[in-house]
Order: structure tokens, then sequence, then C-alpha cells
């Protein structure tokens, strides 16, 4: 009877085991895929903390040291139990990798920010550009949407994959660069060239996408699937020195100013590809008739309408007209050193933004035939150059659940999209990995009112830091969990 009795204890006790376990995995899958999902209310104090703290950081670049960012998203990480390891190119230039685990049914998926900030000019900042001041719904300070707003949705991304216990069956992998803002040598350009298996993947979201908001009303989402490659050209335009009280024929400010302005009238070819196609086609039907009739007409490249649209943007809509062709902005000149004195050298430096299938051999002879002046010399200037390479499939799995995220948290259309600026993700794309921009919702506004990146002023309205916190966790849940 005693035996039977123990033999009955165990039995039962085992199953109670058995049943808590079963217990334990099912609240688990709730927690991950039903309706519990996280409780966002709660994670907006986290996530404000988290941002404050990473804008107060000077990782202004240059000179970088991105140390302080990296260290402090190591900590973060690494008190959830999540592994971290940090790679350093330079002294304090630091990049961060972070890893959950999948069961490897599918390849990993990157998650990718850039933690350093363009540099800035104190004195024309309402606000400290390091305080991270909390004022009107807004955020001001460097880095607000560029970049360390994606740096915060991917931390907390993490976090709260790891809290819930969300079964993978991807890698999730979280990278948080150095260098993005010049120097990427340190940076993407390092990881790739030696640590790329550390940061390999099918798919990958970092910056470069947007939603637009105007009068405060979304209007469409533009996830990033191609990009415009950056280059530099340098104008050196020579001539004879002499006194500035006699004029001479061949002063060098001369001709460099008669170039530049050939260059400024100048209007490169139309170039349509996969995701300017599709973005002109989709904003064309969702535009009224005007505005789509101009949309349209930009498919056929080659008709006087199109030449006519573009003409219209490069006035109105510059951003679009950019998106068209590979474009040239002079944005340094140089020449001269006294009033009375006519130098005999004078520069121009041209940044140059070719679209990806633009050959640069050919469009650098096309702007010396533009030019054509001897006494100019032409030649391309030194720059950090990201590769040219394939855009990202308009037909992926990583476009469709963008799609039904933008749909759910945004209610709008989605226009892929040709970033006329640069970024990362151009490394990742050409070996091989399916990159995809994104970005908070941010006014139409506030570009024009000097608060966009790279602006004096910088600012995110916090509701639509939280949305987008909301967005990227759920993006990367849905192509990354166990299914």
């Amino acid at each position: 009877m005693i035996v039977d009795e123990r033999l009955r204890v165990r039995r039962l006790y085992s199953a109670g085991r058995l049943i808590l376990l079963f217990a334990s995995m099912a609240s688990t899958v709730v927690l991950a895929q039903g309706p519990r999902g996280p409780d966002w209310t709660r994670l907006q104090d986290e996530t404000t903390h988290h941002f404050q703290t990473l804008l107060r950081m000077d990782t202004s670049d240059p000179p970088g040291n991105e140390r302080p960012a990296a260290e402090y998203l190591k900590q973060v990480l690494e008190r959830e139990g999540i592994g971290v390891q940090l790679f350093e190119a330079e002294p304090n230039r630091v990049n961060l990798v972070a890893r959950l685990k999948g069961t490897g049914k599918k390849r990993p998926l990157l998650i990718m920010a850039h933690t350093d900030v363009v540099t800035v000019d104190p004195k024309k900042w309402t606000f400290p550009p390091f305080s991270a001041t909390r004022n009107g719904g807004y955020v001001y300070g460097r880095g607000t949407v560029d970049d360390k707003d994606n740096v915060v949705a991917a931390l907390m991304t993490m976090l709260t994959l790891k809290r819930m216990n969300v079964p993978l069956d991807r890698d999730v992998i979280f990278l948080a660069e150095a260098g993005e803002e010049g120097s990427t040598r340190v940076g993407i350009q390092y990881m790739v060239e030696r640590h790329f298996s550390e940061i390999d993947a099918e798919f990958c979201f970092a910056e470069g996408g947007s939603v637009a908001r105007l009068g405060g009303r979304v209007q469409h989402a533009a996830p990033q699937t191609a990009e415009k490659i950056a280059r530099s050209i340098e104008l050196t335009a020579s001539g004879t020195s002499g006194h500035g009280s006699v004029p001479l024929g061949d002063n060098a400010i001369v001709h460099l100013s008669a170039a530049i302005a050939a260059l400024g009238a100048w209007k490169p070819p139309i170039r349509l590809n996969d995701t300017t196609r599709a973005y002109f086609t989709r904003l064309a039907g969702v535009s009224p008739p005007v505005d789509a009739t101009r949309y349209r007409a930009v498919l056929d490249p080659t008709s006087k309408l199109a030449l006519d649209a573009v003409d219209y943007f490069a006035e109105r809509e510059p951003r679009h007209a950019s998106m068209l062709r590979s474009s040239i902005s002079p944005t340094i000149v140089q020449g001269g050193y006294r009033i009375n004195v006519i130098p005999s050298e004078a520069k121009a430096t041209l940044d140059v933004r070719l679209v990806p299938d633009d050959d640069p051999a050919l469009f650098l002879e096309a702007v010396r035939k533009v030019v054509n002046d001897p006494a100019v010399k032409v030649e391309y200037g030194a720059r950090d150059v990201r590769p040219g390479g394939p855009s990202a499939r308009l037909d992926s799995e990583a476009l469709s659940v963008l799609q039904t995220a933008v749909a759910q948290n945004y209610d709008t259309i989605v226009l892929p999209q040709m970033s006329t600026g640069a970024t990362d993700m151009a490394y990742l794309r050409a070996r091989g990995i399916q990159c995809y921009g994104i970005g908070p919702a941010t006014d139409v506004e506030d570009g024009p009112k000097g608060f966009g990146a790279h602006s004096d002023q910088e600012r995110i309205l916090e509701t639509e830091l939280h949305r987008f916190v909301r967005f990227h966790f759920e993006i990367v849940v849905d192509l990354a969990r166990a299914k």
C-alpha cells in the first residue's frame, strides 16, 4: 500500500509538472502571438528614457566617439540576458552587434541604426542640441530623426522580444554602427569587410524610409528600396595671376563661374528603375488629377510631357526631380585671397548623386562636355563612395510585411522610394541582403521650417516616436517569429 501510494504521488507530481509546463508554453504563445501583446503605454516611459539618454551623448561625426552610446546599449541589452559583441576599427569608433537566436529555419533578420550624428552649430539652436529637451509634444536634439530614433526602436524591439520570449524562426540581429555620417570605413565598411558573418542576413531594416504627414494627417509611407550613389566632382580653373585693377580674359574665377552656371542649367537624362516607376505610378493613383497627370507623364521618360513635368518638379517639388535623374549641387567654392589680386586658380566642389545604374565614368565625361572649357579641369574628388547595387525586391516577404504593418499602424498607402540621400544599406545590398529603409512619421512642413535631419534644428513628435517603436516591433515579429 505504501509503495502504491508513493507511485501514485510521483505520477501526480509528474503530471502536475507536465500540466505546468504546457500551461507555461501556452501562456508564452498567447503572449507572443495572441491579443496580449506588449503594453505599449507602459513601455513609453522606458523608450523616452533610453531615447533621451542616447540623444544627450555627443556622437558628432567628426570625430565620432560612438563608444558611450555603444557601451550604454551593451549595458541595457546584457542586463536582459541578450548577448552582445563590440567591434572597434579605430579607438572609440565602436560598432555593436546583439543577437537573439531563432530555430534557424529561416535566414536571419538584421535591424540596423547608426549612433553617430552630423555636427552642429550650437548658436543656431533654440534648445541645446544635446539636451533632448521635451517641449510642446516634441523632443528636440541632434539625432532625433537621424538616426537615434531607429536606434531606440531597435533597442526596444530586442528588449521586448526577449522579455516576451517570442519564438523565432530567424535570428534577429541588431547592429548599431559607427561612422555613417561620413566615415563608413570604421562602421559598415569595416563590418562588411571584416565581420560580415556576424551581420549576414536575408533581410534588413534600417533608416532611409519615411511616413509623410501634412497638416497633422498621414499622407503616405515610403519605405526605401533603392538609393542614389554619392560622388564628389572637383572643378579646378586655372588662369593668369595679376593686379585686380587690370581685368584679364583668363580670370580663373570667371571661368569657374561659367562652368558652375553651365552645370546648374544642365538637365541629365531622366532614368527610371523598378522603384521609381512603382513610386510615381502609385503616387499618381492617390493624387489630385493635375498632379497625377505629371506623375504619370514621367513614366515615359523621353516624352516632352515628362521633361515638362520634371521642370515643374525642379521648381516646386525638388525631391521628386532629384529622384528622376542624376544630380549636381555646387556646395563649396574657393578662390582668391586679396581684394586686389586676381588668383591663378579657383576651385569648386560639387555634390553629385548618381542614380544606381548610371555609369560614373560616362557621367564624368558628360560633365566635361557640359563644361567645355580647357581652362577648367574636371575630376572626381575624394569621398567615401558607397557601392552601387541592385534595388531591394518589390515582391519580397519583407516588403509584404511592411505594407501590412503600415496599413495597421498608419492607415495609408505604401510608395517604395529611391532615396536621394545615402545610407549604409548600400553596402549590404551589394552583398545580396534585401534592405528596406523605414522611419517615423514626420511633418512635411518641418523641413522648410528648419526642423529636419541635418538642419539647424531637429525634432520628433513624441507620439510618432512611440508609434514608430510599435511599428518596428510588429514588422520584426511578423517576419521573424516561428509560425
